[in-house]
């Protein structure tokens, strides 16, 4: 089980959840929190820390934030990759240069046509 952060935590400035994380599984952009369910440990400390009511565990989940799921796993593990690769200076440098190697190491899809 994992916990997902939903609509309620859009443009939320507190991070009192965050704070009482004992794994550090909380990623941020401009409008959200997300939980990375790689790292959660379902130890629930920040649902009750959250003033918006916007944490819930995989069980108590309402339907209709069941797409909040994959976007927070996405979500983090897009942002955990940025984290990885930005250094405290904000330099994008070395995420670029990542990024663009990764791309030129994958396989390419090849084509093939059939005449009739």
């Amino acid at each position: 089980m994992t916990h997902t952060v939903c609509e309620p935590c859009n443009d939320c400035k507190y991070t009192d959840c965050v704070a009482v994380c004992p794994v550090e599984c909380f990623y941020q952009d401009d409008m959200l929190l997300y939980i990375d369910p790689v790292d959660c440990i379902d130890c629930e400390a920040c649902v009750p820390e959250c003033p918006v009511e916007a944490i819930y565990g995989e069980a108590n989940l309402p339907s209709q934030f069941a797409s909040y799921v994959q976007l927070n796993k996405d979500k983090a593990a897009a942002l955990k990759l940025m984290d990885e690769f930005v250094d405290d200076k904000g330099d994008w440098r070395k995420l670029r240069e990542t990024i663009q190697e990764r791309w030129l190491r994958a396989p390419k899809a090849t084509f093939y046509y059939s005449v009739r």
